[in-house]
């Protein structure tokens, strides 16, 4: 079985070309539609990513599982002892909008925890890696989290998670909303302390979060499920229930100012 820093660089370079593929469709108009059923849009940049990102990562690990956003439900991945966790484009709504927004998320799972990761923005060429027993880097440089405390943190989320019934006594808290389409990235942003916090208080799927976990943890951020557990990954569901990543004093603020 490979280390997890041989994981780690097959999934930078598989980034990196990823993000030269979506480049050649960025701001060119590609052809995009609904996935249906609540499920957002995907554009044909989406599918080339993915089928480059199977070829690349399955041809060089054939007995990996996998689990991408854009590939049809694979159950074989659960009895892989590691599996990759894609999503090819995150944030395609800003892609296809022609926002410099979005990410290719990328990670490797043993068993139900993440070993090695990359999240890559080709139009920004930011590149956010971590493997499990290394730091979290950005452009080769390590990142770390803000000591914030709440009143006036920074928190990447969305308008919903503000609504006063989801806070204790219907409070909420004073730290100051901001956003990102690329969920990916709110991760990594909040490890690398341009921003006090992420958070979601609804389920997310595994291949949004996966790398952005990792790469948070290793940089000394708290990473946990909505109600303050552990995440597991490579579930039958590949769901999470919810997130909230920060400092560790903030993230301790936020996990008791939530409603139970």
């Amino acid at each position: 079985m490979p280390a997890p820093e041989a994981d780690l660089q097959l999934l930078e370079d598989a980034a990196r070309k990823a993000g030269r593929i979506a480049l050649k469709y960025w701001r060119h108009a590609p052809r995009a539609w609904d996935k249906g059923d609540g499920a957002g849009p995907v554009s044909e940049a989406d599918l080339a990513v993915n089928e480059a990102l199977q070829a690349q990562l399955m041809g060089a690990r054939p007995d990996y599982g996998w689990l991408s956003e854009e590939s049809e439900a694979d159950p074989s991945r659960l009895d892989a002892r590691r599996c990759f966790i894609i999503d090819p484009i995150d944030g395609t709504r800003a892609f296809i909008d022609g926002q410099d927004h979005f990410s290719h998320s990328l990670a490797v799972a043993e068993g139900d925890r993440i070993v090695a990761a990359a999240v890559y923005l080709p139009a920004r060429d930011l590149c956010y890696t971590a493997s499990a027993d290394g730091p979290a880097l950005m452009n080769g440089q390590p990142i770390a989290p803000s000591g914030a405390d709440i009143d006036g943190a920074r928190v990447l989320t969305y308008r919903a998670a503000t609504e006063p019934g989801h806070w204790r006594g219907g409070r909420l808290p004073p730290f100051q909303r901001d956003f990102r389409p690329s969920l990916a990235w709110r991760l990594c942003l909040a490890a690398q302390g341009r921003f006090d916090a992420a958070l979601s208080l609804r389920a997310v799927w595994e291949w949004d979060i996966a790398a952005g976990s990792l790469i948070a943890e290793r940089a000394g951020a708290v990473v946990s499920d909505r109600r303050g557990g552990r995440m597991r990954f490579n579930g039958p569901r590949a769901m999470i229930d919810g997130l909230i990543v920060a400092g560790s004093h903030l993230h301790r603020q936020l996990l008791d100012a939530l409603e139970p």
